[in-house]
């Protein structure tokens, strides 16, 4: 299906996910708990089949908290910068949180790269606001897919990393907008990859990457417990539960 002004191209419900439009979606925060961080950046990217960028979005949002040293020197956003130029969280929040329920209606695969940390910081955002939840679906995260395809690789599953093994060029790293792109280029080569692993409709993956995900977790966590018998790791996904 291409929709009247040719910008989205949406497979039919049984068709394979890869086959049309792709939206990369990024957060950049304050910290790497997601229970706690605030956003800073956000990205959402519009990607045709061929994976040329046909439209962006980037919002730059002061997060109403000090943006810690060690996080402003991964994205480069200090906290001077977020409240001298940045918009209003809530204003900001609103906006995203808009755009994604946008494509999830209208069945465009929403790629981010280990997924759950960006969703559930927007779940935090929205509860700490007493806004309303929104109905996460549409997910696909090469995090999982990758571990799920090739489960015993050496080595770091990091963004960086994954553009590495598949050969795509990641420049900027780290912003929220090439960081999105490059997860999308990523989910393109493992379905390429790996056809006969991720040849379904967007929700019957969705789903399946619900198990996945939770069957990974547990693999890590007896990993962990060999030197932490108290270890635990959360299965949830694309959201975490609220602490």
């Amino acid at each position: 299906m291409v929709n009247p002004d040719n910008v989205l191209v949406i497979p039919g419900p049984g068709d394979p996910w890869h086959t049309g439009s792709m939206v990369g979606f990024d957060l950049e925060t304050t910290g790497p708990n997601p229970h706690e961080a605030r956003i800073v950046t956000a990205s959402i990217v519009l990607m045709d089949p061929d994976g040329q960028m046909r439209a962006n979005t980037e919002w730059l949002i002061d997060p109403g908290v000090e943006i810690p040293a060690e996080a402003a020197a991964v994205h480069g956003v200090s906290t001077e910068h977020a409240q001298a130029h940045g918009m209003d969280a809530t204003q900001g929040l609103t906006e995203i949180v808009a755009t994604l329920q946008d494509f999830m209606h209208h069945r465009v695969p929403i790629v981010a790269y280990n997924g759950v940390y960006d969703f559930t910081v927007l779940a935090n955002e929205l509860a700490r606001r007493d806004m309303d939840e929104f109905p996460v679906a549409g997910i696909i995260d090469p995090f999982v897919l990758d571990k799920y395809a090739d489960t015993y690789r050496k080595g770091k599953r990091t963004l960086t990393a994954a553009c590495e093994h598949y050969e795509i060029v990641l420049e900027n790293a780290h912003t929220s907008q090439a960081d999105s792109v490059a997860a999308v280029q990523v989910c393109k080569a493992i379905a390429t990859k790996f056809p006969d692993k991720f040849n379904m409709p967007l929700e019957q993956l969705f789903n399946q990457q619900i198990r996945w995900k939770s069957d990974q977790a547990a693999s890590f966590e007896q990993y962990l417990r060999r030197k932490n018998p108290d270890a635990t790791v959360s299965r949830d996904w694309p959201v975490e539960k609220l602490s």
